[in-house]
């Protein structure tokens, strides 16, 4: 038996939540160990949302939680009940309801080519994102900082920096 809150949790039993995800509400039962990243990708099917380390140390699972770019595999879903979850998959929606334009960031993200592999893109999106939305880097330096905890294996740092840096000059947008 796990102990929360002082009441025991027996292996078997969920835990009620709701969670506003890309702009849909939705209660959930989950055990008390899944993480927000599990719960997304292998109940939800928000598959955009990768699995890399498994440890926080890759960024390949950031998402937004109340517009915070948060790794949601160290994160587990019931620390978020009432949380506005945003993954890669509800970035269009930021422009306002029923939009299909696309993310000024996933605009740059294409111009400037800043992905090879394409596997820590979703990672990357949500944290540039959450990056703007801080308002803490102003710099190619600070850019590069702020987004140190997403790692690119193919090495697209200076593209995706140069998308960062082109939308940030466009004030949010393009």
């Amino acid at each position: 038996m796990l102990i929360e809150s002082g009441s025991p949790v027996a292996a078997d039993q969920r835990i009620d939540i709701s969670l506003t995800i890309n702009g849909e509400t939705r209660a959930l039962q989950v055990a008390p160990w899944t993480t927000l990243l599990d719960l997304l990708r292998e109940r939800l099917d928000l598959t955009g949302t990768k699995k890399g380390c498994d440890h926080g140390q890759c960024g390949a699972c950031t998402v937004l939680v109340n517009g915070t770019r948060v790794n949601s595999c160290l994160v587990l879903a019931v620390m978020k009940d009432g949380a506005e979850i945003t993954t890669v998959e509800g970035l269009a929606s930021l422009q306002g309801p029923g939009s299909n334009a696309l993310h000024p960031l996933q605009e740059a993200f294409i111009e400037h080519d800043a992905f090879q592999c394409g596997y820590c893109t979703p990672g990357q999106l949500c944290s540039s994102v959450g990056l703007l939305n801080e308002g803490h880097a102003k710099s190619r330096e600070e850019i590069r900082e702020a987004m140190s905890g997403n790692i690119c294996r193919c090495g697209a740092y200076t593209n995706i920096v140069d998308a960062i840096e082109d939308v940030m000059q466009a004030g949010g947008s393009r």
